[in-house]
């Protein structure tokens, strides 16, 4: 149900790319990122991982730095909008950020890091990048419109996805919440399609779910218990209550825990010591480090094609010091200076 219009998608990057190694690259993340920022980017490397199988197949590419390239690029362009990763919703819930401030700060330098990646692939991945003219003239003859199982269910949940988006946009006019936004348009696409209530309750992730209750639970026994109390004052004391330092301190050290933590747990914790933590693209640093980078490693290792942790590490350190040292000078600029 969820997945024609990201297929014809790629689909359609492969064919625009012309079979093109490093432009096939460059549309599959662009198209990544710019879905990671309206989907949760778990969902979005769920969608775009098996296609990219198929492209690559087509044309004789190794497929592992693609899905590592869409893993590292659904975290930046997921970080975009509020509703792009988990984390950016407990961080707005915190910091009193409506989906439109969200934006406001984080779009910006998400653009910026989408280009600095961009040329980082064409560096990290060159050894890849070997055009074949007869594989290309096969993925030539793709028709991606055969991707789309039920085309008017396709363009009845752009529409609903479509008004959920502006409603975000709208929210001070509005007054709604995000998460009731997100449950009528959830509503409304049962109500005027085919879609059953049981469907939908079927795709909904409980596990998930489950994990983040119990997750919370901890967090709140970690502020009844003042642990969460004295890991602030140390920090108020250790940077003498200077906000710079502190800024620079925790982006910094953010970007390395959760490259050792996955970033949803860690920004659950961190959020009650900062009323507006601003995350790094520290998850990218590690194949543990976010959510859609397990997820990715889980499709390649069921496809035959497994990715170990030191095959992400390696090019995912590189990535994630290169986006933090860029998002330091965006925040002093910005809101320091």
């Amino acid at each position: 149900m969820r997945r024609s219009a990201p297929r014809c998608d790629s689909v359609w990057a492969a064919k625009r790319a012309r079979g093109r190694p490093y432009r096939l690259m460059v549309l599959l993340v662009v198209i990544t990122a710019g879905v990671s920022a309206l989907l949760d980017n778990v969902t979005t490397v769920l969608l775009i991982a098996p296609v990219t199988f198929l492209v690559c197949q087509r044309l004789a590419l190794p497929v592992v730095p693609y899905l590592i390239a869409e893993a590292m690029v659904s975290n930046i362009g997921g970080a975009a909008t509020l509703v792009g990763d988990p984390p950016n919703i407990i961080i707005a819930s915190r910091g009193g950020l409506s989906f439109n401030d969200f934006l406001l700060h984080m779009a910006p330098m998400v653009i910026v890091l989408m280009v600095v990646f961009v040329a980082l692939c064409r560096l990290l991945f060159r050894k890849v990048f070997v055009y074949d003219p007869a594989r290309a003239a096969e993925i030539m003859r793709l028709n991606e419109r055969q991707a789309i199982g039920d085309r008017a269910l396709l363009w009845q949940s752009l529409a609903v996805l479509g008004l959920v988006m502006a409603a975000f946009v709208l929210h001070p006019v509005l007054g709604y919440e995000p998460l009731v936004v997100a449950v009528l348009g959830a509503g409304l696409l049962v109500a005027a399609t085919k879609v059953t209530t049981e469907q939908a309750i079927a795709e909904v992730e409980w596990p998930t779910l489950v994990f983040f209750m119990g997750l919370f639970v901890m967090v709140g026994a970690l502020v009844e218990t003042g642990v969460i109390g004295q890991v602030s004052r140390m920090a108020v004391d250790a940077t003498a209550g200077q906000l710079g330092p502190a800024t620079v301190v925790l982006l910094w050290a953010s970007a390395a825990l959760s490259a050792i933590v996955d970033n949803i747990p860690y920004v659950a914790t961190m959020s009650p010591i900062v009323a507006d933590l601003v995350q790094a693209s520290g998850g990218n640093a590690t194949a543990v480090g976010a959510a859609a980078n397990v997820v990715v490693i889980g499709i390649a290792a069921r496809n035959g094609t497994p990715i170990s942790f030191w095959t992400f590490t390696r090019y995912g350190l590189i990535v994630a010091v290169v986006t933090v040292a860029l998002v330091t000078p965006y925040l002093w600029l910005r809101y320091l200076l």
